[in-house]
Formats: C-alpha cells, sequence, structure tokens
C-alpha cells in the first residue's frame, strides 16, 4: 500500500500538534493513517486505501460509517435548526426519557460531553452523597484521562500512572484486582467506613476484554449494600452494545447505583452522561449541592443523534445483526487458533472481539468456550484466560503491535492498534466481511 499522503500529513502535524495526534492511541508506528472518509463498514484513508474497520471509532458507531436514513435526517435537522443555544431543547428530555424507559439503574440523568466527564462527575456524586473520600477500582479498568482513576498499584500502595497528578491525590484511589472477590472483600475490611464508591467497568473493555466470573458483581453489590457505598458501572464501551437496550447491567443482572454512559448513547457525537436512582441524580446542581455544569452539555444535535440511533436499534434486528456477526466471527478465530496459535484466547461477547496473545495457554483446546472466553470453570482453558488486567498485560504485547497489527493493516482490516482496547462490530458490516476478515486473521497468525 502507498502511504505517502499520510506520511506528509504526520510530518505537518508533528510541527502542530503534540506528538503528532490529539489521542495517545492514535500513535502507530512508524506514522498513522489518516482517514478521509469512512464507507459503510470500511475506511478509506487520504492516499485511497480502503479497509474494512473494526475500531468503528472505539465504540460509537454502531451502525458503521453510513447511517440509517431516520438517525441521519434527525442529526441534519437539528443542525439546521442552529449549532446550541446554551438553553434546554425538548430533545434532551426525549433522550433522557428513552434511556430511563430502558436501562434497568437509570431513573434521571445528567448529560455531560464525555465518558472522562461522566466518571468525574458520578465519583464527586459519590463523594458528595456519602461524605467520604475513597473510591474502589479495578487494577487494569479504564475510567478516562481523570485525576482519580490513573492510578495504579495496588490498595495498599496505590501511585499516579502519569506524569502531572499529586501522590496525595492517589491515596484516595484503592485499586484492587479484577475477578478477585477477596481483594475486594478486604479492602472493605480495612477501609469500609471510608469507601465512597466502588467504580468498575462490567467487563474490562480497555485491558483486552476481560468478562467477570461468577458471582463477582454479585459481591461488590452486596459489599456496597454492607457500608453504605456506592456501585457505580461504567458503561461507557458497553452501554447499549453490551446487552442492548437493557446494556451490560441487563445482560448481567446486576442494578448498579450510578451508571456512566458515552459513546453510542450520542449516536457517534461527544457526549457523556451519568444516570442512577432519582435520589442520587437530585443531588446535583442546581437541585443538590454537587456542582455540575458544562455550556455544551445536552447539545441538541448530540441528543438528536442518540435518540435516532437508539429507537433505530429498537425497531429493527440491529443488535440480532451485529451480535449474530460476532458469535460468528469470534468462533471462526477460535477454529484458527487451535490450528494456529492454541495458546492464544478469543474473548469478547455481543459485538465486541479480540484475540489476546496469551502466554502458555492450554494447548489441548477441548470444549473450550466456543464464541470468546466466558469464564467457564468446566472449560479446558479456564486457568489461562485472562482474569484480570494484569494476566492481559503479561500477553505477547509486543508481537500484537510490532507484527501482527501491521500484518493485518497490510490485508486491509483495520483494528484498534494495541493489544487492549477492543474491537467492534457494527450493522454495516456483513457475513462476507467477516470471512474476510477471518481470512486476514489465518495469513497474519
Amino acid at each position: 500500500m502507498n502511504h505517502e499522503r499520510s506520511r506528509e500529513l504526520y510530518g505537518r502535524a508533528l510541527s502542530v500538534l503534540a506528538g503528532g495526534v490529539n489521542s495517545s492511541v492514535r500513535a502507530t508506528k512508524p506514522y498513522p493513517f489518516f482517514i478521509e472518509r469512512g464507507d459503510g463498514a470500511h475506511v478509506i484513508d487520504a492516499d485511497g486505501n480502503k479497509y474494512l474497520d473494526y475500531v468503528m471509532g472505539y465504540g460509537p458507531l454502531l451502525y458503521g460509517h453510513d447511517l440509517p436514513e431516520p438517525v441521519a435526517a434527525a442529526i441534519q435537522s437539528h443542525a439546521a435548526d442552529g449549532p446550541m443555544y446554551g438553553a434546554p431543547t425538548e430533545i434532551e428530555v426525549e433522550l433522557a426519557e428513552f434511556v430511563a424507559r430502558h436501562v434497568p439503574s437509570v431513573e434521571m440523568l445528567r448529560f455531560v460531553n464525555s465518558g472522562t466527564e461522566a466518571t468525574v462527575s458520578a465519583v464527586r456524586l459519590a463523594r458528595g452523597h456519602t461524605g467520604r473520600d475513597k473510591i474502589v477500582v479495578m487494577q487494569g479498568g479504564y475510567h478516562g484521562a481523570q485525576e482519580s482513576t490513573l492510578v495504579e498499584g495496588d490498595a495498599n500502595n496505590p501511585q499516579p500512572s502519569t506524569a502531572g497528578i499529586p501522590e496525595e491525590f492517589a491515596q484516595h484511589t484503592l485499586p484492587i484486582p479484577f475477578n478477585d472477590p477477596d481483594a475486594a472483600q478486604a479492602v472493605f475490611e480495612e477501609h469500609g467506613d471510608d469507601i465512597a464508591a466502588v467504580l468498575t467497568e462490567p467487563i474490562l473493555g480497555n485491558m483486552g476484554i476481560v468478562m467477570p466470573v461468577d458471582g463477582f458483581h454479585e459481591t461488590l453489590r452486596e459489599l456496597c449494600d454492607d457500608h453504605g457505598s456506592l456501585l457505580i458501572f461504567d458503561e461507557v464501551i458497553t452501554g447499549f452494545r453490551v446487552g442492548g437496550l437493557q446494556c451490560a447491567q441487563g445482560k448481567f443482572g446486576i442494578t448498579p447505583d450510578l451508571t456512566t454512559f458515552g459513546k453510542i448513547v450520542g449516536g457517534g457525537f461527544p457526549v457523556g452522561a451519568i444516570g442512577g436512582r432519582a435520589e442520587l441524580i437530585e443531588q446535583f446542581a442546581p437541585s443538590g449541592d454537587v456542582f455540575q455544569s458544562g455550556t455544551f452539555s445536552g447539545h441538541p444535535v448530540t441528543m438528536a443523534a442518540g435518540l435516532a440511533n437508539l429507537e433505530y436499534a429498537a425497531e429493527n434486528d440491529v443488535y440480532d445483526h451485529v451480535n449474530s456477526l460476532g458469535e460468528q466471527l469470534r468462533s471462526g478465530l477460535r477454529d484458527i487458533l487451535a490450528d494456529q496459535a492454541p495458546e492464544y484466547t478469543v474473548v469478547g461477547t455481543d459485538s465486541m472481539f479480540k484475540v489476546i496473545f496469551t502466554r502458555d495457554g492450554a494447548t489441548d483446546r477441548g470444549s473450550q468456550c466456543g464464541a470468546g472466553c466466558q469464564q467457564d470453570p468446566d472449560c479446558q482453558h479456564y486457568d489461562h484466560c485472562p482474569k484480570t488486567g494484569a494476566d492481559v498485560a503479561d500477553a505477547d504485547t509486543e508481537r500484537w503491535e510490532r507484527l501482527f497489527w501491521q500484518a493485518m493493516k497490510d490485508q486491509g482490516v483495520f483494528l484498534t492498534a494495541n493489544q487492549y482496547e477492543s474491537q467492534f462490530i457494527s450493522y454495516a458490516h456483513t457475513e462476507a466481511d467477516i470471512e474476510e476478515t477471518l481470512a486476514a486473521y489465518a495469513e497474519a497468525l
């Protein structure tokens, strides 16, 4: 493939953008290819190269790059009426009503402008509600670029995970391993009276894709109830992608106190939201004492895009289609790995997928999970599949990034640029696309 135009653009970007990009995960080596436009399930770069797209904007593009007519019409109509107003509009009420009608934990919402802003606000709300400072997070979990969660280490020695965060901030954050109920019990035994909330993704989605083991979320729910802490589900990635309109909490049957949203709830436009019980959400100003505000919150074009996206999904076979393709793709990947790399692990659910380059996995695949790891204790791969963020970090991440990603790109398949972020299927993908993708995996592996 020719990438001369992308290389030229990257050279220009390096002189005016930090690292030549506006998000660190876009900085692929030796330089990123620059996207010119989308086309259904594909993207076309500045040099005219066409790729099957499984990045899908890191999740929000449920329909791919060609929106259904009602969605496109709603966006165009609201954009034509004016960019924004700094005042309430009916469309934000309608989107809030839709979300509250379908998501088990949500009675009331506050819309914001990003997933990061949603989790920042949810943590502030939990602290304001409980009068406590500490929060529990999962090692390897990701909750946006915010000071409270950019923390590494463990509950006994939390440290900032990036420069620019005072060490004192990290002392209020208690990281524990995902899928470790004993660690959860221990941190509550030591700090229970000081814990405002547990903040977790229902599925780790930025550290591979790690499904919960049976009973883990139930343990978190019980501990929060026993100690007067709030359980916050970060559904920025899983919201309206896993579990359909009920989101991952509906799929797993766990009702958190607060839920954060992003991505699909804004139809691909910048968005975030915090939902939960009315008595909690009403503690945001002006009805409560927890300050939260934003000039672009509830932006009418974003609200229209989100509502039209979700209404179309409710009225059509969107989730049946994307989930069926997800199962087809993961099952096909399982069969390829059985022949070529039995130690690797297929992960994912619904329309999310990934291959984790796990080391020292079971070479006898046996009766493994058929379409992605489900943390089944009867699976012969159970002791080897990732259960924590550390398990994913211990995989052969360098080979994934240095060799595999490039090999897939050369075959015209665009994947997330490292071992960690999830990949996504859209309504625009077809069975033929899946077969083409499986052939590319077989060649690259």
